[in-house]
């Protein structure tokens, strides 16, 4: 009767050791609680001891956590209203920290990137917000990182995702863009119609000074258009029998005037 004891005991024991072996993988770690006092540094990776009740044991990740904060009401600093939604990526440095500060640190980092995505962007123009998204997201994961350091939680970058505008500024950026546009369009057209005149006076200074340059440019021209398949007729008129009749008719309206 005394060896039933004794037996029933030692499987008792050996349940109760085996029980209390934990394996940890190696991205996690073990708060431990013994007697209500957390130990100095956590346990982990690997097999390790877990004695309860005196022992209470708190698992922690230390993998990257992805955390996507949900679609925002923000008012930016020139009154528009926009939806905008993020993602953050952190992860835990401190277990320890993790376990003592907070009660539940990602339901508080995820209200903390709320609040802070809201009270940033509130802060810039739609412009900036639209067009400085590296600086802003800078800013939100520094202001982050600050904050949650205390919990003993590092945060390794933090991105705006979406930003969702009213209809009535899509369409008022469109048209916005599109006076932009025939704005360049415009004053390139004048800037090459300024080069082309430029061009233009200085032929017209070459062909002052070489008066044959016309006529090869007239040579030239007749080319062109005979090389074309077209039914056009050209008569060709010497360019000096054109001046000789200007000449004439200079002439004539002198010896009227006298």
């Amino acid at each position: 009767m005394i060896v039933n004891y004794w037996f029933v005991a030692i499987l008792i024991i050996a349940i109760y050791l085996l029980s209390s072996i934990k394996i940890l993988r190696e991205y996690e770690r073990g708060v431990i609680f013994r007697l209500g006092r957390v130990l100095e540094k956590p346990k982990g990776p690997g097999i390790i001891l877990v004695f309860a009740p005196v022992d209470r044991m708190v698992r922690i990740s230390l993998r990257i956590e992805t955390l996507e904060v949900p679609s925002q009401d923000v008012v930016t600093h020139d009154n528009v209203t926009v939806k905008v939604n993020a993602v953050v990526f952190f992860r835990v440095i401190d277990p320890n920290l993790a376990v003592l500060e907070v009660s539940n640190f990602l339901h508080a980092t995820s209200q903390l990137a709320q609040t802070t995505l809201r009270s940033v962007l509130g802060e810039v123009e739609l412009d900036e917000l639209l067009s400085n998204r590296e600086k802003l997201n800078a800013r939100l994961q520094s202001i982050l990182d600050r904050h949650t350091a205390a919990w003993g939680v590092k945060v390794a970058m933090v991105e705006v995702k979406q930003v969702e505008l009213p209809e009535q500024m899509v369409r008022a950026i469109a048209k916005q863009a599109e006076a932009e546009r025939e704005r360049r369009a415009k004053v390139i057209h004048a800037e090459g119609e300024h080069m082309a005149a430029e061009r233009l006076a200085m032929a017209a200074a070459v062909i002052q000074q070489q008066p044959v340059a016309i006529q090869l440019r007239y040579l030239q021209t007749l080319v062109e258009i005979g090389t074309e398949n077209n039914t056009t007729v050209v008569f060709p008129l010497p360019i000096d029998f054109l001046n000789s009749l200007g000449g004439l008719v200079r002439k004539d309206k002198k010896e009227d005037a006298a």
